[in-house]
């Protein structure tokens, strides 16, 4: 059968992608207003809700579970930090990106350890939000230039301790001396248990913190400041 003009329009018309529907949380109403004026700029990015309350950003999560939240760390009722826990139990399909003055990277660390996908200072031009906000929806992480070296060094430091912290203490000991150079006979002599023990240790370590050689162990080792290098 052949189609007319009409039914081949709308065959090619091209399928429109749903918005990211985007909330704002910050505690100053003219910073949300600027927020949002810049936001709606943005190609494919709608506001559905503000909230200028830890708790009231907390109801409008549940509610509308937003694809995207802009949050900011200091309010009344609730901080960001209560939020991100909030998303984490209850919404874990929304990004959410930190928006603050707070610039040091001791929050940016804590905020991406709880679950924020992105962290950018109030202080970036409009181009570098809508950049962390296109990178944050393709399933990305962002952290402005300005805190991001030694954030990401500091976050892998901290997710690397806590790896360590999840071992048990003759893993640690075992690792401390593989780190030192010690052979799996030294080893075995030191601790007193068999040569097969400790390549079953080693084995484990390996597997625990997903490294898959000695030399790898020995920087891990080095990195969580487990040994000291002169």
């Amino acid at each position: 059968m052949m189609l007319g003009l009409h039914e081949l329009a709308v065959l090619k018309k091209p399928v429109s992608m749903k918005p990211t529907r985007t909330l704002i949380a910050d505690d100053h109403a003219l910073v949300r207003a600027g927020i949002r004026a810049l936001v709606e700029k943005i190609e494919g990015v709608e506001v559905v809700g503000e909230a200028g309350k830890g708790s009231e950003a907390i109801q409008l999560i549940s509610k509308l579970h937003p694809d995207l939240v802009l949050l900011d760390i200091t309010m009344p009722d609730g901080n960001g930090f209560d939020v991100l826990l909030h998303v984490q139990k209850h919404s874990p399909k929304t990004r959410v990106i930190v928006l603050t003055v707070h610039e040091a990277s001791e929050y940016a660390i804590r905020a991406l350890r709880e679950g924020a996908a992105g962290f950018l200072p109030k202080s970036a031009a409009s181009t570098e939000l809508e950049t962390a906000i296109h990178k944050v929806m393709k399933g990305d992480g962002y952290v402005s230039p300005e805190t991001s070296q030694r954030t990401l060094l500091e976050y892998g430091k901290g997710t690397k301790k806590d790896m360590l912290e999840s071992l048990s203490p003759r893993q640690r000991e075992v690792l401390h001396l593989i780190a030192q150079g010690r052979t799996t006979k030294q080893i075995a002599q030191e601790l007193l248990i068999s040569v097969k023990t400790v390549e079953t240790h080693r084995s484990q370590l390996m597997e625990r913190l997903d490294i898959h050689d000695v030399a790898g162990l020995v920087r891990y080792a080095i990195l969580v400041g487990l040994i000291d290098v002169e």
